[in-house]
């Protein structure tokens, strides 16, 4: 089995290297947004646009001609994959969002116009990519050898590189390459492990390893506001007012970089322990409505957290199982299986009625969700089922009214 990575790295570019870098950006940023303006024009009049391909040769003629006569003959100084790319990656959004149209979605996503006023963005090279033996610098066309932050981090063994995606947040340059490596062998389906995430703890294991929640943006908020008052104060096109917002970005980028640090570092942990993994199929969306918890649970970021789990399974050898969301892990008692009616939130310690069992709330949940998974396989092999595949068409026991599906 084959699998596509991506590593990320910070990059340490000289005063040269940067200006390449906001050139190589600009290039496929004003692409983007000249490639959309006339896919706009083009449907208005002919209810068609053209594709990425016909956009390109339309570009490469701009290319010829001189300034004052509409060319943009200063795209020569950048790649020809940056604006090549960013005309591939619009046709890509022009398609997902008529695809949104024909599904009834409630947001279309129509692609938007890109400005230098909110970010310097991104762009994407591909060719002759490689890292360097001693694994300090990374070669990118038209930019050359540029120092990486992180010594060793990058692959440099004999693995096919697909592309390298440069991106800018808050002064940060960092370069994220594309490879296909070879995928590990299947875990052995006997150890399972379930998790239960939240707010107050990021995620419990049934094995009772708790990660914690840093709570970032909570910790975080009487900065951001004394930043973001600092900003509304300054000058309107003034330089006091660009410092002041590129101070603000750090420290939203700093909020960032805590989640992310502790999402990563708790999902890869658990993809590494077990073959069977079963989480929650929580509804996020719905969950966000309610205003009192709205910030916390974005604050957690359980979507990427649930993301991050699922392809990094994969990586690992292990097999994702998500629980319906309707069952109730809180609520049933992990000794007896006595669920209760009502179970409020404020409620961290699950103390049973009938067996008087008492149990951390999130414990009780991860080790239902372990329970669910064992018993269905169980069933299962029963049944005659040819391994985990079918655990969604699985008959669950008497008390367990919750499938489970694969992811």
């Amino acid at each position: 089995m084959r699998l596509n990575r991506a590593y990320k790295v910070e990059l340490d570019p000289n005063n040269v290297q940067r200006t390449l870098l906001l050139q190589h950006a600009g290039a496929a940023r004003w692409a983007f947004n000249w490639g959309l303006r006339i896919k706009i024009e083009s449907y208005r009049e002919t209810k068609k646009s053209p594709g990425a391909i016909e956009l390109h040769r339309e570009l490469n003629k701009l290319k010829k001609l001189p300034k004052d006569e509409g060319g943009v003959p200063w795209m020569y100084k950048a790649s020809k994959a940056a604006p090549q790319e960013a005309l591939r990656n619009l046709d890509k959004a022009y398609k997902n969002f008529f695809r949104r149209c024909e599904q009834g979605a409630k947001r279309k996503g129509f692609p938007k116009f890109k400005s230098r006023h909110k970010g310097i963005g991104s762009f994407t090279l591909t060719g002759s990519i490689r890292v360097t033996p001693e694994g300090t610098h990374i070669q990118l066309p038209r930019l050359g050898k540029l120092r990486l932050k992180e010594r060793g981090y990058l692959p440099q063994d004999d693995i096919k590189v697909l592309s390298a995606t440069v991106s800018e947040r808050a002064g940060h340059w960092f370069v994220s390459i594309s490879v296909e490596e070879g995928g590990p062998d299947p875990k052995p389906a006997k150890d399972v492990l379930g998790v239960d995430v939240g707010i107050n703890h990021l995620a419990v294991t049934s094995e009772g390893d708790v990660f914690e929640n840093p709570k970032a943006l909570g910790g975080a908020l009487k900065r951001l506001r004394r930043l973001s008052k600092t900003v509304s104060r300054r000058k309107k096109g003034s330089n006091n007012r660009k410092k002041a917002a590129a101070t603000l970005a750090r420290e939203h980028y700093r909020v960032s970089c805590i989640r992310k640090d502790s999402i990563h570092k708790a999902t890869t942990a658990i993809a590494k322990q077990a073959g069977i993994i079963v989480t929650e199929d929580l509804n996020v969306a719905g969950m966000l409505k309610n205003h009192r918890l709205s910030r916390s649970l974005s604050d957690a970021s359980l979507s990427e957290f649930h993301r991050q789990l699922e392809y990094k399974a994969k990586w690992h050898g292990a097999t994702l199982v998500k629980a319906d969301r309707f069952y109730p892990s809180s609520k049933r008692c992990s000794r007896c299986g006595y669920v209760k009616e009502k179970l409020r939130l404020s409620e961290r310690v699950y103390r049973c009625e009938r067996c008087g069992l008492v149990v951390g709330r999130d414990l009780n949940a991860a080790v239902n969700l372990k329970s669910l998974a064992v018993s269905s396989t169980v069933t299962a092999c029963r049944q005659g089922s040819a391994g985990l595949g079918h655990m969604a068409q699985v008959k669950l026991p008497s008390g367990q009214e919750a499938n489970i599906r694969n992811v």
